[in-house]
């Protein structure tokens, strides 16, 4: 996708600091942060939602999640807790049409979100 940042910073012509790269995915520090640890997460192939992934992509959403928790340990944050966020669409938050996996952490989250 030609106008996606996700996909612009996975082929390098955005540059930007990764705190996570493997075969399947990439982690930078969300610019927007909203709590002391938030970070990204996200494939680098281009799905735009959730409603376009399939059982083909199990292993792909299950590097996302690993990768999230491994940084969160590094982060030491772990054993405190953390949240995960997927957003779908819009009215769920998504503004980023690729699909990226939010932890945050570092400080006391509330119930209900949003």
């Amino acid at each position: 996708m030609d106008a996606c940042i996700f996909c612009k910073m996975v082929a390098g012509t955005i540059p930007v600091k990764k705190i996570h790269d493997d075969d399947a995915c990439v982690g930078i520090h969300d610019i927007n942060a909203q709590a002391p640890v938030h970070a990204l997460f996200f494939p680098k192939r281009h799905i735009a939602t959730l409603n376009e992934i399939g059982v083909e992509d199990r292993e792909l959403l299950g590097s996302l999640m690993l990768a999230a928790t491994r940084y969160a340990s590094e982060s030491d944050i772990a054993e405190s807790g953390f949240r995960l966020v997927m957003n779908c669409n819009k009215d769920a938050g998504q503004t980023v049409y690729h699909i990226h996996l939010h932890l945050l952490g570092g400080r006391t989250m509330a119930w209900p979100p949003g």
